[in-house]
């Protein structure tokens, strides 16, 4: 035994453990929750024909746009957007406190409308640069427009024309206000008075800003994960984890010793990799999710199986344990890699043509299958030849043979 060099393989192994035990519970409290874990609502919209405006592609399109820069800017958190068929588009709204309210702007058609008495309309939505909540000096909730310059002139020119007249102020085809114009105004800016509540004037002034939907959409179906619910799959998740990872722990040291030892220091690091990935890929975590991670947890585990079950072989064909490490890796290397290829590709596939939580489990299982590649072949390299320099693997009872 070469204590010096027994030093050195324990140091690196406390580092890894100690580092890896000190970050892997905030990483993983940081990484997005998704709808089933966290609660919220789930909502479907379809595009449907008018009168005043028939569905097609580019109709579609408009109306993601429209709805997302709306949910941005209701401010919630981690939001799922995403079209399914021709007209219907999937929203899921994770840890959304009043779901009807939330539903209601989502899918408000906000034609905003600037008509004289006679019923004409000289403005409308599109001519805004701004919208705010404000209260002003009376107390009073009011939302400020201001309108681009091309806005601003049509605006000017309509009070000109109509003072002592009223021009009302319509969304949606009903009036939010209808004052008469006591002066022109010139300057490109305009109030909406008449709202209850300031967050009722914040609501308005969204709408207003994220612009009106080219068609009209119809709630199809509303579902909301309670967050108990969340609560109790995030539990079982959690429970699925810790005992997948001490049956794994258990089941390396029993069977290949110290080379298992190195093996779930590996799994330990990987773990910890594939948190830190998510968290800079800003990537939502989600039940699907989180099965692709003990799934690419298992296949970490099998690469060192049958790295070791090779390192048995060439020892017992009586090469030298370094001979043989070395024999090892390299002739498991082709299997590791063709299997977790295979599945690289299907995981890849399932990301362009699967739904979002089907997307979840391609994200982290391509993640998991990168990152078990490196720990298996590199980290629990470099840890073998440290157990082998300190003179540690003596016989074939060191690796489970």
């Amino acid at each position: 035994m070469r204590p010096a060099e027994l030093t050195k393989f324990l140091a690196v192994v406390a580092v890894i453990v100690l580092v890896c035990g000190y970050y892997i519970t905030p990483l993983a409290m940081s990484v997005k929750q998704g709808l089933d874990l966290q609660g919220g609502t789930h909502v479907v919209l379809e595009a449907v024909d008018t009168p005043e405006a028939k569905v097609d592609e580019d109709a579609v399109r408009r109306v993601l746009k429209v709805i997302e820069k709306r949910i941005n800017e209701l401010g919630l958190t981690e939001p799922i957007i995403q079209r399914q068929g021709e007209r219907r588009i999937i929203i899921e709204l994770p840890g959304v406190k009043d779901p009807e309210k939330a539903i209601e702007m989502i899918g408000k058609t906000a034609l905003l409308e600037f008509q004289d008495e006679k019923g004409v309309t000289h403005l409308t939505g599109k001519d805004l640069k701004d919208a705010r909540a404000q209260i002003d000096q009376a107390k009073q909730n009011l939302v400020s427009l201001e309108f681009s310059d091309q806005g601003g002139k049509v605006f000017g020119e309509l009070t000109s024309k109509n003072v002592g007249k009223h021009i009302a102020i319509l969304l949606d085809k009903q009036v939010l206000t209808n004052p008469v114009v006591n002066e022109p105004i010139l300057g490109g800016k305009a109030v909406i008075t008449g709202n209850k509540t300031i967050e009722e004037a914040e609501r308005l002034a969204i709408l207003l800003r994220s612009g009106s939907l080219p068609v009209k959409v119809e709630v199809l179906e509303t579902r909301t994960v309670g967050p108990t619910l969340g609560d109790d799959s995030k539990e079982k998740s959690k429970l699925a984890f810790t005992v997948g990872i001490l049956l794994i722990t258990v089941f390396m040291l029993a069977f290949y010793r110290l080379s298992g030892l190195v093996a779930n220091v590996s799994l330990l690091l990987y773990v910890v990799m594939l948190l830190v990935c998510l968290r800079m890929l800003n990537a939502t975590l989600t039940l699907p999710g989180i099965a692709g991670i003990i799934l690419s947890m298992g296949m970490a585990v099998d690469a060192n199986v049958l790295i070791f079950e090779r390192f048995k072989e060439e020892h017992r064909a009586g090469k030298t344990l370094r001979a043989s490490m070395d024999a090892g890796f390299s002739r498991a290397f082709v299997t590791i890699f063709d299997s977790n290829v295979t599945t690289l590709f299907a995981s890849v596939i399932l990301f362009f043509f699967g739904s979002g939580p089907i997307k979840g489990f391609a994200v982290t299982l391509s993640l998991g299958i990168v990152l078990s590649m490196f720990t298996a072949i590199t980290v629990t390299k470099i840890l073998l030849k440290m157990l082998m320099n300190a003179s540690l693997f003596k016989s074939g009872k060191a690796y489970g043979a």
